[in-house]
Parts: structure tokens; sequence; C-alpha cells
């Protein structure tokens, strides 16, 4: 279910933008389909996997530079929460090969777009808009689209569309979802880049993707049970979205325009509900929490962020449901963070974390201590953000936002050694985790450990594929060394030298796409 990118797109472009993201993948291949007894639609074997994955690359260095894509601990955390469990729930299921297990990339990316909209991309990426966190009523809604264009991918939707149309190509493709993308900055530009015989050639396509769409609503649909979520929330979004689709009759709803959703298509997911698994999506306080987080950081205005700042002392407030009082005063505290209202957003804050803990529900505590750590900071309080924290040991199993955030903290405290040890550990297993990278910069760094910061400078260019930055950033560690005059870290300059030339190699790779 791909859902409308920009609400300015022309009605070809949104057309053309709808087919290539259902068919543009995530994930792996398909086994699934003889399990249940689905027409073959092909193998994707048009394009393998290594091309599928450098397609994606190439498009994910494009959106990594898009001033709206954003890196917000507690949503990623909370998405990626609802993501793996689809995704391992599809590999219980034979759904995918050990090879695109291995070579993709199974990322999900965020935009500040406050329009509904979730879409695959190939080699194993997902983009999720806030819009969508912020308007589904429970983490099962949020599940179901996931699983969705996780299908999108383990199907091989794009090889099958590529091997449908002979004139395209991976290049082609990614042209138009580039030009689709950026309808949201630019409808001219995107016109530009969409012209009229490729449009054509892939709106001829329509009747195909529409079996995708059959496929994926079947297919992801039953990864919802065994990934621990309500398959209720698949037909409580489909409502929501034909409900929707009554109100907001305009360009902001492309997907509902070409691809209606029926009663028949609600009627046919009830009723692959399996018996004893119809009970209601659930809302709950966390879910609450994080699509008010959503909302917020999806630039609303300062007019809004004021008003949400003021929900809770309206009358009405009082007659919510605890899990929507519960989302009313993260938005609020949230709003007052960024209007820099430190004072009133630690009593919101406070609010909030009696409601919480009135409530008894351990997530939605755990969602309190890093607002509250992240409002210490943002007032440039580390030792109140470590006290709101609360543990603050960063051994173990510990959750990326808390780990990040106090590391922030430590640091911002003069605490660089343990941030130093423990987020090299983390980076090690998590070598794409940008932020963590230049955290890590910042702690070696303080510790005068020069080398090791450049390092992670370029690490952390790498690890969004901006290769040339990586390059700069190895060549000037190798300078430092030079004018070391034999002080530096040999190992460490080894390190350097070896990774200079892996991302070389790479950036060279990298032009040869131009």
């Amino acid at each position: 279910m791909t859902f409308p990118l920009s609400r300015r797109a022309t009605p070809a472009l949104c057309h053309a933008l709808l087919v290539l993201t259902l068919a543009t993948p995530l994930l792996h291949l398909p086994t699934a389909s003889a399990q249940l007894a689905l027409p073959n639609m092909g193998d994707g074997a048009d394009i393998t996997t290594s091309e599928e994955r450098r397609l994606g690359d190439r498009i994910i260095r494009s959106l990594y530079r898009d001033p709206d894509y954003i890196d917000d601990l507690q949503l990623h955390t909370y998405v990626m929460d609802i993501w793996l469990p689809l995704v391992q729930a599809s590999k219980d299921r034979g759904d995918m090969s050990q090879e695109l297990q291995e070579r993709f990339a199974w990322q999900v990316l965020l935009g500040r777009d406050k329009s509904i909209n979730a879409f695959a991309l190939p080699g194993g990426y997902l983009g999720v808009h806030l819009g969508l966190i912020g308007a589904v009523t429970s983490r099962d809604e949020l599940a179901s689209v996931m699983a969705h264009e996780l299908t999108h991918v383990t199907q091989r939707h794009i090889a099958r569309m590529i091997g449908e149309e002979k004139k395209s190509t991976p290049l082609l493709i990614a042209g138009m979802i580039l030009g689709a993308l950026a309808a949201s900055k630019s409808p001219d530009a995107a016109n530009a880049m969409i012209v009229g015989g490729q449009a054509a050639a892939i709106q001829n396509q329509l009747g195909f993707s529409r079996d995708m769409e059959r496929e994926a609503d079947r297919i992801g649909s039953s990864l919802l049970a065994p990934a621990g979520f309500a398959p209720q929330g698949a037909v409580s979004m489909f409502e929501k979205l034909q409900y929707a689709s009554r109100l907001n009759d305009n360009s902001s709803w492309p997907y509902l325009r070409s691809h209606p959703l029926t009663t028949e298509r609600i009627a046919d997911m009830q009723a692959r509900i399996p018996h004893g698994q119809q009970q209601a999506a659930q809302p709950t306080m966390e879910h609450a929490m994080m699509a008010a987080r959503a909302r917020v950081l999806s630039r609303p205005g300062t007019d809004k962020l004021r008003q949400w700042s003021r929900q809770p002392q309206m009358p009405e407030f009082a007659q919510l449901s605890a899990i929507d009082q519960a989302g009313q005063l993260y938005a609020a505290a949230l709003s007052q963070i960024q209007l820099k209202n430190w004072e009133a957003a630690r009593q919101a804050w406070a609010q909030l974390g009696r409601h919480a803990q009135a409530q008894g529900d351990r997530a939605a505590q755990q969602q309190v201590r890093w607002l509250g750590a992240e409002l210490e900071l943002a007032a440039q309080q580390p030792q109140a953000a470590l006290r709101a924290l609360g543990d603050t040991n960063l051994r173990g199993d510990v959750p990326r936002p808390q780990l990040l955030l106090a590391s922030q903290a430590l640091l911002a405290t003069g605490q660089a050694q343990p941030v130093a040890e423990r987020l090299q550990t983390w980076v090690a297993t998590h070598p794409h985790d940008a932020a963590a990278w230049r955290l890590l910069s910042q702690a070696w760094q303080a510790q005068h450990q020069t080398l090791r910061a450049i390092r992670a400078e370029a690490e952390a260019h790498a690890a969004h594929y901006d290769y040339a930055a990586a390059v700069d950033r190895f060549k000037a560690g190798q300078d430092a060394a030079r004018r070391s005059q034999g002080a530096a870290d040999y190992i460490e300059v080894s390190i350097i030298d070896t990774r200079l030339r892996a991302v070389e190699a790479l950036l060279r790779e990298q032009a040869r796409e131009k």
C-alpha cells in the first residue's frame, strides 16, 4: 500500500510514482506465493539482487541529503521495533533467500513530510513519512502498512516490473523515483525528470501493479499475527483511508484515486483474518506519544505548536481517555521544547510522567525518560538529563535512544572515556549509525585522540554513502599522522590507510554510475 508522497504532485506524476513505489522493493525473495497458492507473477530474474541493492543505494544517497530526512532517536527506534518482527516473520515463512537476507539493507528512513505515505525502495530500504505515524491510531495499523511494503520487497515486485517493460532499466527506474520524490520540493523539476514516453511506459503497467497490490495485501496481512500484531489493524487502516478519501477528494490522495479502497477489498482483508484473531487493533500509550512526536516534528508551524502546548489546560482534556491524554501531554511538552519554553516544558513533562506512572505503562515511562533527557539537553542541563534518564550505565543491551542520549549528556559533563568505550562497541555492530560515529568522534577528540576522531568523522560520512567527504576526512587523518612526526598510533594509521583504499574504490564505482 503506497500512499501519496506529495500534495503538490501532478496526477500523472502521482500515478507514475504510485506504480514505482509499489514496484520498488525493500527486502527479499518470493517463496510465499506458492505457500498461499497465489498466481506465479515471475521470479524477478531480470535484475540481480546486487543490481537492486546498488539502485537502492543510489536513491538513498539523495534521500540522506534531503533536508526532510530525519534521524530521530525515539521515532526511528519505535518504527524499527515494528519493522524487525515483520522481517523476522517473513524469514520464518520462507519468503526470502539467504542471499537477500545478507545483501539487502533492511533500513528504515524517516521523512518530515506530513503526507500519509510509506514506500519501499530497492535494496531493502523503507521510507516512512511522519504524517503516517501521526495519523494511525495504533502500532497494529502502522505494522499493516509496513508489512504490505515488506511484501513488495519479498515478492521482487520491482524486478518483475522491469521484466514486464523490457525498455525499462534500473537507471530509468531510479530517475523516475527520484523525480517523483522531488515533487515534494518542486513539481516543475519533477515533471522535467518524468517525461511523456517514460511516464506512459510506467502507467501502462498499472494492471500488473494491481496484481502486486493484491499479492501484497494477502501476504502482508499473513505476517501480522506471527510478528505479534493484530491482523485487524489492516482492516482498520483500510477503513481509515477510505474515510479519508471521502473527506479529501483532491490530489493529496492519488493512491486512492488510482487504486480505490473498495468495500470488496476491505471485506477480502477481513475474511483473511484467522478465526479467533479478529480482535480490534489496540491503541497504546506509547503509540499515542510517538504519534504526537511525529506531528510535532513534522514542522507544523509556531501557531500549531502553541496550540498543542495549551491543550492540557483546555476543559475538554479531562474528558479524554488516559491514552489520548498521554498523547496531548507529550505533544505539549515537546512543543514547548521546540518553542524553547524550558520551564513550561518541564511542567508538561512532569505531568506526563505522573500520568504514565499512574497507568503503570513501562514502555510509556521509558519514552517519558527519553523526552526528559531531550528537554534537559536542549536546555543545556546535562546533569539534569542524566537524572531524567535514571540509568546511565551504558553496558549491555541498551536501546539506541538511551545510549545516544546518555552519551551526549556524559560528554557534556566531561565523561568521555566510558562514552568512547561503549560507542566503539556499538559501531562495530552498527556500522551505518552515522549519529553514533559523530558522537564517538567527539568522545575521542575530548581525549585528544585526534586520529581516531578524524576516522570516526570519515565513517559517519561513509555511513550515508557520502564517499567523497569520507575520503577527504581519511586523507586528513593521513596528513595528521605525518605531522605527528612519529608519535602517531600506528595501528590507527594502518586502519585509516586500509579504509581509505576501500572507500576510494567505492567512490570510483559511485562516479561510474553518474
